[in-house]
């Protein structure tokens, strides 16, 4: 089940849910409108390697906006710090941002009950489009969960992405065994 936005603020109180900075406007109906922060990475080589740590190129996005260009994974990262203590989020692009020709995620899209972070975004273009800092990117759904969480997400051993940031985060992967 979703949370509709009543249930977003009853959560919020409780302290299940944490927004910050939260802005009353950003909540819709049954979702949470999340913004792009001013930071972006590109991985430095066209190959990438999933058992190495593979090194980024940080970007900081001037005011007068940066321009995507296609062909190019953009790793961004959301102004807003979460927590979610109790509920699934679900984080999706808004559709003017799809309108635009914009994907926030490649595969990430949900998250992790106990997740308490930023959101890196997996940010690609179909055409080059100028991108703001601060402009509406996503939304975030909250899901209840049934039953009890043996362990949540920031607490455990192998948990890849705890670290509190304002940067976007690369590609862990090469921390797992295979």
């Amino acid at each position: 089940m979703i949370l509709s936005d009543q249930r977003i603020l009853e959560a919020i109180h409780q302290g299940h849910i944490l927004i910050e900075p939260f802005d009353r406007q950003c909540l819709g109906t049954n979702s949470y409108d999340v913004h792009l922060g001013r930071y972006l990475s590109v991985y430095s080589s066209r190959i990438l390697d999933a058992k190495v740590d593979n090194p980024v190129e940080e970007l900081t996005i001037p005011s007068e906006g940066l321009v995507l260009q296609p062909g190019t994974l953009y790793l961004g990262v959301t102004e807003e710090y979460t927590e979610t203590h109790h509920h699934v989020p679900f984080l999706e692009g808004k559709s003017s941002v799809g309108r635009l020709g914009i994907d926030i995620h490649a595969t990430a899209g949900k998250g992790d009950v106990g997740f308490c972070n930023t959101w890196t975004l997996e940010i690609s273009c179909t055409q080059p489009v100028r991108v703001y800092a601060g402009m509406p990117i996503g939304q975030l759904i909250y899901f209840e969960v049934a039953g009890e969480i043996e362990q949540m997400y920031h607490s455990k051993k192998n948990a890849k992405y705890t670290t509190r940031t304002v940067k976007p985060v690369p590609s862990q992967m090469w921390r797992n065994s295979f």
